[in-house]
């Protein structure tokens, strides 16, 4: 049980935190100033949604599109300005979590907490990038927070900042959906929850949650719910249904994503809090119940299918308080386990990203494949442009997707002019679904495509096509990115029946399984 602590003491350690939270994101704001890196393709594309207001997008809900709308337009359209909310998102995520550890516990854990979070290595990566992550965590350590004061004092203002808050952050990530599980799990496991939420409060709560996100579940309604169908898609769950090295793969990642010895312990004390459950600390308890679903949901899935490493990192939320609860308390060892984790995540991480800010340094460290996908992309857009210019082009056709959307963001073609060639028999992301090659047009194109293999493809789509040169843009060491470019015309698009489409899939297995 951590002590309870003196105004004074309770004063200074809310000082602290105030100054951790402030300094560290003005340190990462400056970061961002002088980052040398390009936006990464899915922040890009962010930022394409960015241009134009809905309640939805294809593949994700509205909330990164409209941070990256006001930040833009109160900042100018620099990649600076895309990537600025990250950091500002991530003072609201410490500072929910530090007064969630406050109300818990005391405000000495809650810096803790804090310091803790800020430096394990998912959340370094977080305030250097602009990820639907960012506000989904600080949405959740806002409903947490909301949570845990609804359990020791039944506010209305906090029953309303448990609704606005689950609202938002299924605005930001259908991942939220794992806090509301946890939410679930509480009503019944956990007494003072349950009292709490089965009240007129939790009614509004629950409520108002809803309303928030009803109108993208209209949006999502009036399209098909394309959102919706795009992350049953990501699931992948067709053929075989075993994979034990994607499992494998996936917990080895966390080690990344939380930390080597924070994740061990943290497991460790999941293990100790599921098997003691009747005389281990409730809060324990509590906080298990928002670590788990995330955690073996996302588990199951690897197993299923495959899974990203960073699909589970809500659980690190919860996952940070019951981790530095438990090594604040007991042995001296575990003391030295945290601090020598903040410390070893704080050294790495930032010599990581002072190395990638360094062409010659990423090299020196074996790193080039790392960032092979921010470097260049001006110069790739220029020479792109520049081919074009070459001949009275009617369209410059693209068959993937992140270049298509890097070109919008780095080149100076007019909007009408880029256009998306369609493989399959619809859509199956945005870039196709706004900007697919009409079906008639008049002149020749300019196909750009890093594909090469994919020739016979597009000759069935064309009366006429010939390759006409390529593009190479030098990356890190020796990277290159590479393009190959046809004159095509005659556009007469065939019928993706099956059998054509087994047969385009068999030229991809042909190609990865090439000699080299």
């Amino acid at each position: 049980m951590s002590p309870i602590e003196s105004p004074t003491e309770e004063s200074r350690w809310t000082q602290f935190t105030a100054i951790l939270i402030l300094v560290s994101a003005a340190l990462r704001i400056l970061a961002l100033a002088f980052n040398p890196l390009e936006l990464y393709a899915d922040e890009t594309q962010y930022w394409v949604w960015s241009r134009e207001f809905d309640w939805g997008y294809y593949s994700k809900p509205p909330m990164i599109a409209w941070l990256i709308a006001v930040s833009t337009s109160l900042f100018g359209d620099t990649d600076f300005a895309v990537r600025l909310p990250a950091p500002l998102l991530n003072i609201a995520t410490l500072s929910f979590l530090f007064l969630a550890a406050r109300r818990l516990w005391n405000a000495r854990t809650g810096f803790w907490v804090a310091l803790t979070f800020t430096t394990i290595p998912a959340v370094w990566m977080s305030n250097a990038v602009m990820s639907t992550d960012t506000p989904m965590m600080a949405a959740w350590a806002a409903a947490f927070y909301c949570l845990v004061a609804l359990r020791t004092k039944a506010s209305w203002g906090h029953a309303v900042g448990l609704g606005v808050a689950i609202g938002l952050g299924m605005l930001a990530k259908y991942a939220m959906i794992y806090f509301v599980v946890g939410t679930g799990l509480s009503l019944v496991l956990d007494a003072p929850a349950r009292r709490a939420l089965l009240s007129l409060k939790g009614v509004v709560a629950a409520v108002l949650g809803t309303l928030i996100l009803l109108p993208n579940l209209l949006w999502n309604a009036a399209h098909d719910f394309a959102t919706v169908s795009h992350t049953a898609a990501n699931a992948n769950w067709g053929g075989n249904l075993f994979h034990p090295a994607e499992l494998f793969d996936f917990l080895s990642g966390q080690l990344g994503v939380f930390g080597p010895a924070l994740f061990v312990i943290l497991i460790g004390v999941l293990y100790r809090t599921l098997r003691q459950r009747k005389s281990v600390h409730p809060d324990a308890l509590l906080l298990s119940l928002f670590i788990l679903p995330p955690l073996l949901t996302v588990s199951v899935q690897a197993f299923i299918s495959r899974a990203h490493a960073n699909w589970a990192v809500s659980a690190y939320l919860a996952g940070s308080l019951l981790v530095v609860f438990f090594l604040l308390q007991g042995p001296r060892w575990r003391r030295s386990v945290l601090w020598g984790s903040i410390a070893a995540h704080s050294v790495s991480m930032i010599a990581l990203m002072v190395i990638a800010s360094v062409p010659s340094w990423t090299v020196a460290a074996g790193l080039s494949n790392s960032t092979k996908g921010v470097r260049a992309w001006q110069e790739t857009a220029d020479r792109i442009s520049q081919a074009a210019q070459a001949d009275d082009y009617t369209y410059i056709v693209f068959d993937n997707r992140n270049v298509f959307h890097q070109v919008q963001r780095y080149g100076n073609q007019p909007e009408d002019t880029v256009k998306m060639w369609l493989r399959f028999p619809g859509a199956t992301n945005h870039a196709e679904q706004g900007w697919p090659l009409p079906e008639q047009f008049t002149g020749d194109i300019l196909i750009v495509s890093q594909r090469s293999w994919q020739e016979p493809m597009f000759q069935g789509d064309f009366a006429r096509i010939e390759q006409i040169g390529d593009i190479s843009i030098a990356l890190d060491g020796n990277k290159t990115r590479d393009f190959t470019l046809w004159r095509a015309s005659g556009h007469q698009r065939v019928e993706r029946t099956s059998e054509l489409l087994e047969l385009w899939a068999s030229y991809d297995v042909a190609y990865m399984n090439r000699p080299r």
